[in-house]
């Protein structure tokens, strides 16, 4: 099954360029808000972090990416489209892992949406991350 809401491994530049030209064929959307993530490479106890590997539970990614996105457009009246790819296998430190675009007719709109979608994934998308040192 190809998943509209994962990648395997990192979100490069040339996926966020690829994403980013969806939201042009829209002449009603003034705004497009984007979030992307990043490993970071976080030290604990004289560890670093030198990536993080994801794993998801792909048929309910699915199922609750669909149910964000339907809860953002209702909750945000001004929201024409919502985007969301979220990384799974191994992503390195310095790599994107999320990737969440919003497009909205006015930015008001647009910015909260975007900030609503990305507590909403973290909270509710099957995915876990293991860091690796």
């Amino acid at each position: 099954m190809k998943s509209r809401y994962l990648t395997g491994g990192p979100i490069t530049p040339v996926l966020i360029s690829e994403l980013m030209t969806l939201g042009n064929n829209d002449p009603g959307a003034g705004a497009v808000s984007v979030f992307i993530g990043r490993v970071r490479d976080d030290d604990y106890d004289g560890r670093r972090v030198t990536a993080i590997e994801y794993s998801a539970y792909e048929d309910m990614v699915e199922k609750e990416a669909e149910e964000i996105v339907r809860t953002v457009r209702a909750a945000f009246s001004d929201v024409r489209s919502v985007l969301i790819v979220h990384s799974k296998g191994i992503v390195k430190a310095g790599e994107a892992s999320l990737f969440i675009m919003i497009t909205s007719g006015h930015r008001d709109h647009g910015t909260r949406a975007c900030r609503h979608t990305l507590e909403m994934v973290k909270e509710k998308l099957p995915i876990w991350k293991k860091e690796l040192f």
